[in-house]
């Protein structure tokens, strides 16, 4: 497939891509900042071609993964398992998770303190839960430790627990305690942890319906 590179056009579906054309014919596309490094009039070797398709076939890799990550953080496990189904070679793969950490798109450390934080905000579960999210997500052990020591777990346990309580205020202190603290025991919290946030919740509602009637006899 070796030629004479006689033609480069910018393609009209996508700009950022090249078409090149050997012989008057058209051989492949590439990205604009590959297609930038040749010439029209230049001759091309099949080893030289090969090359070319492999960095394309690299950048191609590199775009897609940076789609993926627009959409949330990922983990570097995450992306070289993405980049597994792909089919991309590990040295390659390698090359593409040094880009990205060195372009700061990839950071363990950051996407664990994320993923703890937004746990925290939006369904607050036990450290062991976290640990265990962590862990599938491929995070090290030092990572995880340092971002679970970080959280206060009866903190993170009333919260859990702030939100269902409200909906349990109808039962009596039996059926509100047991449905409360399973509630919190399948988040993953430790029994200790759970049963003090119980009572916790359970006294505060009582001196709230205290107040509310005092309030409506006066």
């Amino acid at each position: 497939m070796a030629g004479t590179v006689t033609a480069l056009k910018f393609q009209k579906s996508n700009r950022q891509r090249v078409s090149v054309y050997l012989d008057d014919a058209y051989a492949f596309g590439l990205p604009d900042t590959i297609a930038a490094q040749l010439s029209i009039g230049q001759t091309l070797s099949d080893e030289q071609l090969a090359e070319l398709q492999e960095r394309d076939n690299l950048e191609r890799a590199y775009q897609r993964t940076l789609g993926l990550l627009a959409h949330r953080a990922r983990s570097v496990a995450e992306i070289q398992r993405y980049l597994g189904r792909l089919e991309v070679t590990p040295e390659a793969t390698a090359i593409i998770v040094e880009r990205l950490t060195t372009h700061g798109y990839l950071d363990d450390l950051q996407f664990a303190q994320a993923w703890v934080s937004d746990r925290e905000r939006f369904r607050p579960r036990s450290p062991a839960a976290l640990r265990n999210e962590l862990r599938e997500k491929g995070v090290s052990q030092q990572i995880i430790a340092q971002v679970l020591s970080e959280i206060d777990q009866d903190a993170s346990a009333y919260r859990a627990a702030e939100a269902y309580a409200r909906r349990l205020q109808h039962l009596d202190e039996r059926s509100f305690r047991q449905k409360l603290g399973n509630h919190l025991l399948r988040r993953g919290f430790a029994h200790d942890v759970v049963w003090r946030t119980v009572d916790q919740i359970w006294h505060e509602q009582q001196r709230s319906n205290t107040q509310e009637d005092i309030f409506d006899w006066q």
